[in-house]
Parts: C-alpha cells; structure tokens; sequence
C-alpha cells in the first residue's frame, strides 16, 4: 500500500472519529462549559503525546515555530467557534465551519500560488454545497435575521481551520529542507491549544464541571482519540497529501456525525440531508480522482 493511499484512508478515518464523538460530545456539554472541555481534552491529549513520542521529541527546539503556530490557528479556529455559537445556531455553525474547505485552496492560491485543477474546484464545490445540505434546513436557516455576530465569529474560526490544514502541510513539507518531525508538529500544536484554552477559559466563560459518567467518557475518548491521535494521524498523512485534498476529506466529517446520530439516536434520514452526504462523496471522489491525476501530471 502507497504512503498517499495510506494517508487518505487514515485521515478517512479521522474524519469518522471526529463525526462519531459529535453527539458524545453534544451529550457532555450538558455538565461541563465548553471551552473547559476543550482545554481538558488538549491537556489530556498533550500529556498522552509526550509520554507515546517521548523517545521522539528530541531537537523539539526547531520545530517550536511552525508547531507553535498550528496551535495559535488551532486554539483559534476552535475558539471562534465555541464564541459564535453563542450566538448562532449549531446548523450555522456546521455550515459556516464547513467554508474552510473552500478557503484552502483559496489561500493556497493567493498566498501560495498552488492552484488546484478545475477537477479539484468542481469538487471542492460539490462538497460545499453537500455541507449546506446537510447543515441547512430546507425552508434556509438565514433567511430570518441575516448574518448575525454569531454568523461572522464563525466564519473567522473558518478561517483559523483552514490556516492550520495548510500550515500543517508546510511545516512538515520538506521544501528548501527537511521537514519538521511530524511528532513535533503534533505534540506541539496540542501543546500549545492546550495551554492557550486553559488561560482562556476563565476569561471568556464561567467555567463549571459535573464529573458523571459522560463527561469523562467524552473526554477521555475526544482526548485520547479525537484529539492525540487524530491530530497525529493528520499531521503525518498530510506530508504526502496537498492541503486542499485534507480539507475535502475533512468534509465528511458532517457526513460521519449525521450517520452516527441515525444509528445511535434515532435521527431521521432526510432526503435533503442523503443528497447533501452524497454531493460530498461525489465532490471528494472527482477531486482525488480526476484532480490528482491532473495536478500530478502538471507537476510532473
């Protein structure tokens, strides 16, 4: 098996853990503030990396830079988001979180000069309109009020998500040299979000915490899982996928949480919401297929 095939069927799966924890986590949040369950989580995350890459994290010192600032857009994505929706509703936020995917390769374009194939573009679009599928209810969850602060704070932490997606890859891209460790990038950006919410937390929120049963599960779980090794797994797939390919496949990550609820709450499948998840499969489908066969030609 490939590196890069490898690469996407983790990073696949990542996607399927963060979309299987939605309702974990949905379900916590009822004995525990938001942003004290972020910070919990990344502490707990950081803690596990350290002690798993311990005979790994020598010479940290010159991956300080690049790993301490995917952890300046991590805390930050994750922070805006918790702040817009305050304001907004989780429908909102799916969506509007859900832009990055299209922000990548937007800035990959403008700052970089990385322009993906029109294959790539046609999927990255499919895939946003499946987003909006299955995000937004049918009679439009704008349509009353507008955009309102919640909305904008939203599209900031977009912004954030789609800045770490891509300095991910940079960092751990070889370019005039070698590349940060991929253990470096991860245990520092976990790090360094773990460290940034703490402080936070009392600032932004009341923190409060009932320790039952779910609040520990999920921590323990989104921590362990959700967090170490997804952030991992991410930041080792993405030296061998272009940044705009890991949003596509981030995508999925509604998708994931939509089937988890069906199966384990009973959620209705809505027609709206099966052509929204199918949109984004045939959106990931003509990118990697037909847009990776192109961009690999020209860069060849």
């Amino acid at each position: 098996m490939s590196r890069s095939l490898k690469a996407h069927i983790l990073l696949v799966l990542v996607t399927l853990i963060w979309g299987a924890t939605f309702l974990l986590i949905k379900q916590a949040l009822q004995d525990v503030s938001a942003l004290l369950f972020n910070a919990v989580r990344m502490l707990l995350a950081s803690l596990a990396l350290a002690v798993i890459f311990r005979s790994r994290l020598r010479g940290l010192r010159r991956s300080l830079g690049p790993g301490i600032l995917v952890g300046l857009f991590l805390f930050a994505g994750y922070e805006f988001q918790t702040s817009g929706l305050r304001f907004t509703t989780p429908a909102r936020s799916g969506f509007l979180t859900g832009i990055s995917v299209v922000l990548v390769p937007l800035i990959m374009a403008v700052a970089f000069r990385r322009r993906a194939s029109l294959w790539t573009w046609l999927g990255v679009l499919l895939a946003f309109v499946g987003t909006y599928f299955m995000s937004i209810p049918a009679e439009g969850a704008f349509s009353a009020g507008g955009i309102n602060r919640g909305d904008l704070l939203t599209l900031v932490c977009a912004f954030f998500f789609a800045l770490q997606i891509i300095s991910v890859g940079r960092a751990t891209a070889a370019g005039n040299g070698p590349g940060c460790p991929f253990e470096h990038v991860a245990f520092l950006q976990t790090a360094t979000a773990a460290v940034l919410m703490s402080v936070a937390a009392p600032l932004v929120e009341r923190p409060h915490v009932i320790w039952s049963g779910r609040v520990i599960a999920a921590i323990l779980i989104t921590g362990l899982l959700g967090t170490a090794a997804a952030f991992s797994i991410q930041t080792w797939a993405q030296q061998f996928l272009p940044a705009t390919h890991t949003a596509l496949i981030f995508a999925l990550e509604p998708v994931f949480a939509w089937l988890t609820s069906w199966l384990f709450a009973n959620e209705h499948l809505a027609p709206r919401a099966i052509a929204g998840a199918a949109l984004i499969l045939g959106g990931i489908l003509l990118a990697e297929i037909l847009g990776a066969r192109v961009e690999h030609a020209a860069a060849a």
